[in-house]
């Protein structure tokens, strides 16, 4: 084998709460991920001479910069290798949008690069090698919607209605330090409990109670985010992923979700998407059957 393509799925943060902050400041979170069928697609080519080469996609950004270049040298560092590889992504998530696409980036270069090498780690020791690139990327390495807490690593995989969801993305850029550092940001939330928050069958009923702290924040500083919102929640209750800029409502079938992306404003500079939530990730999917 020397070629693999893989998908980097998006995810979905249902709700996004602050409970604390850690003594090295990290902020202490709870959340929900749930991943959706609607993916960048990159390709690892085995190089034998230790190279680790972009070939197609994110050529703008700076190699050290960019997480796939980043997870597959701390890969190549970790285990030793002197297999290189040339990277290839066919980018359709948006950049900086709140639904993972760096991390699902870094994620499936990990994860396909422990086949394509032969490096034999098993997933929670590529989960601790991809936190050192960023919170969200064990989720993705996990591949199964999640609980999670701490600053996004604690995950306790849980079962979720798969509905559809529309996703837009007004295409306004979200500084993330900024919103962390907002004065009216509430950073103190009191922590649910994951037992009793699961319990009955109604999830959906426990999710519509809590909300995303960063939205506030956000629609106060974007007046554009704010419109979207506005927008989309006469159709279905919206609501921020992430630090945003992309935002969410769900559906409870392809085609009305498909007939409310029909209706964006031709005014409006808003992109969007449907796809299908589900709880195992595509790239867990394509590796179950691998």
């Amino acid at each position: 084998m020397n070629q693999l393509t893989l998908p980097a799925p998006a995810k979905l943060n249902l709700f996004l709460r602050i409970t604390g902050r850690r003594e090295d400041g990290y902020h202490l979170l709870q959340t929900i991920f749930q991943f959706l069928d609607y993916s960048d697609k990159i390709t690892l080519r085995r190089r034998h001479d230790g190279k680790i080469q972009r070939i197609k996609g994110l050529e703008h950004i700076p190699a050290e910069s960019d997480l796939c270049v980043r997870a597959a040298r701390r890969l190549q560092a970790e285990t030793q290798t002197s297999l290189g590889v040339d990277l290839s992504i066919q980018k359709i998530l948006p950049v900086g949008g709140g639904i993972g696409g760096g991390s699902s980036d870094a994620a499936t270069v990990l994860t396909g690069l422990n086949k394509l090498w032969d490096c034999g780690l098993d997933t929670q020791a590529l989960a601790e090698i991809g936190l050192s690139l960023g919170a969200d990327v064990p989720v993705f390495i996990h591949g199964f919607s999640a609980w999670a807490e701490g600053v996004g690593e604690q995950l306790t995989p849980i079962e979720l209605p798969e509905k559809w969801f529309l996703v837009l993305h007004p295409e306004v850029f979200v500084s993330t330090a900024e919103i962390f550092a907002d004065q009216g940001l509430t950073r103190d939330c009191e922590p649910i409990k994951i037992a009793r928050f699961l319990e009955g069958s109604d999830v959906e009923k426990n999710l519509q109670q809590v909300s995303n702290v960063f939205e506030a924040v956000v629609r106060n500083r974007y007046q554009e985010i704010a419109d979207a919102l506005d927008w989309l929640s006469n159709f279905s209750a919206a609501r921020l992923t992430g630090t945003g800029s992309c935002l969410f409502a769900s559906f409870e079938s392809e085609a009305s979700a498909r007939q409310v992306l029909s209706q964006l404003p031709e005014n409006r500079q808003w992109q969007g998407f449907v796809a299908k939530g589900v709880n195992v990730s595509p790239l867990q999917a394509f590796f179950s059957r691998y």
